[in-house]
């Protein structure tokens, strides 16, 4: 067990830095920092721009492999991830801000999908072809084509509409509105828009209930239920007893991944709600021409998958007893 941890950790740290290393790289090449400070036909102090630019190591003036030297240089020897252009807060600090924001977030928007999902995924599945099954599946198909901007802008919308006629005021915008006002309440309120949205999105229950429910239907199908029923099981029991286990492995590895992308893939949520989680500072960085905040979010991103595949290997071998890892 040790051996096989060991190992995966190496290449686990491996592949992270290849990932890191790529993402400056190329954010190197493709982005101009310099254009932060042309505006149009004014006259500039080149010499004044170039210093503050070599300040954050993205100084086009010097070699791709001279920043990226430095670059790793800082973070194998300090754990610096360099400053984050153009506010000049360290990158490590911004990135850890950030983290907290969105997993407070996608935590319970994923949790509640997944309970959800499953939940709707048996129940349709031991309905198979019954009015419910069909309505609840053309509401599913809806909410996996519905794009997750035109969702959140009308969950938006509607809590909108419903404060003007006289409905409870639900928070549509940021977090928290300050420091000193953060409480767990007003946390909970501002949580309440975002974490539908997430929740009725294509990666939210919908897409959990579809794939639970065709693990359902493979089961009910199998030999050992057959053979329950055959030992006096009704076909609901037989399911709930022998066969749930095996219905929920599947979802494991779909829940594991799911989660491990979204921390930084929840863009448009972010956006739209004004939450400064890591998928919306993606966005800010490419904008801002930040190199460093985008190498430093390209190597978080590579952690979350690497350990949403080791989750993964652990809820298989929790799920299914012959599962051994050696």
């Amino acid at each position: 067990m040790l051996k096989f941890l060991a190992r995966r950790l190496i290449n686990y740290i491996i592949l992270v830095f290849v990932a890191a290393s790529l993402a400056y790289l190329l954010a190197s090449v493709a982005l101009d920092p310099l254009s932060y400070y042309i505006h149009g036909g004014a006259k500039v102090n080149y010499s004044s721009i170039h210093s503050s630019l070599r300040e954050f190591n993205i100084d086009p003036q010097q070699s791709v492999w001279t920043r990226y030297g430095h670059w790793l240089k800082q973070i194998v020897l300090h754990g610096d991830f360099g400053k984050s252009f153009p506010n000049g807060d360290t990158v490590a600090g911004e990135m850890g801000r950030r983290i907290g924001v969105s997993l407070r977030l996608l935590l319970v928007g994923s949790i509640l999908s997944v309970i959800i999902g499953v939940l709707v995924g048996v129940f349709t599945a031991l309905r198979q072809y019954k009015p419910s099954d069909h309505v609840i599946t053309i509401i599913s198909f809806i909410l996996l084509s519905a794009p997750v901007f035109l969702l959140a802008t009308m969950i938006k919308a509607g809590a909108i509409e419903l404060h003007s006629i006289g409905g409870p005021t639900i928070p549509v915008s940021n977090e928290c509105p300050s420091h000193s006002a953060c409480t767990l309440g007003t946390r909970i309120s501002h949580l309440i828009l975002p974490t539908i949205t997430l929740v009725l999105s294509a990666a939210g229950f919908a897409f959990f209930a579809r794939y639970q429910r065709s693990a359902m239907l493979d089961v009910l199908g199998s030999d050992f239920i057959r053979t329950a029923q055959a030992k006096g099981l009704s076909r609901r029991k037989a399911f709930y007893k022998h066969g749930l286990r095996t219905a929920l492995i599947p979802m494991a590895t779909f829940f594991a991944f799911q989660f491990g992308t979204l921390l930084v893939g929840a863009i448009f949520t972010e956006k739209i709600f004004n939450w400064n989680g890591m998928g919306a500072w993606s966005v800010d960085t490419i904008n801002n021409n930040d190199v460093n905040g985008i190498a430093a979010i390209a190597g978080f991103a590579a952690v979350m998958i690497l350990i949403s595949g080791m989750l993964s290997d652990i809820f298989y071998a929790i799920l299914d007893p012959r599962v051994r890892v050696g």
